[in-house]
């Protein structure tokens, strides 16, 4: 966990085995078989590109789908939250966001929550990143993929 409380400055998530070693290193290779295509043109060479361009793709697939899950859980995280802070109305509207609206929403403490969620359904606040930076009392999450 970090030491730092986080705020919309420092809540990007980086995980360091896949941004600095295994996508570099995927697209490394893809760059590499298509150089070595280049140089020796052969089948061998160009099914090398492909297997390359596959593994980059099961790299992204990998981390999407693990990122999709998360966003999932977090709507079903989020709208329980709301229907124990929320007004009924209110709650039901929320309900009705976009998921990214609803995963920025979740940084915000439950204090500012009603406010920010009548902005976002009132149409004022739309992107996630505008929400994000809307949030006075940020709600770190530490646990993201």
């Amino acid at each position: 966990m970090p030491d730092t409380s986080q705020t919309y400055a420092n809540h990007t998530r980086w995980h360091p085995l896949f941004h600095f070693f295994i996508l570099p290193v995927m697209l490394i290779n893809f760059v590499w078989s298509i150089v070595e295509c280049v140089e020796s043109p052969g089948r061998n060479q160009a099914w090398w590109i492909v297997v390359s361009a596959a593994l980059v793709g099961l790299a992204f697939v990998a981390r999407t789908n693990a990122l999709k899950v998360q966003d999932r859980i977090i709507r079903l995280e989020e709208r329980l939250r709301y229907q124990q802070l929320l007004p009924a109305d209110i709650a039901q509207q929320a309900g009705l966001l976009a998921i990214g609206q609803i995963v920025a929403l979740r940084f915000s403490s439950d204090g500012e929550l009603e406010g920010l969620v009548r902005e976002v359904a009132g149409g004022r606040l739309t992107k996630s990143s505008e929400i994000k930076k809307s949030v006075k009392n940020w709600r770190g999450d530490t646990f993201r993929v």
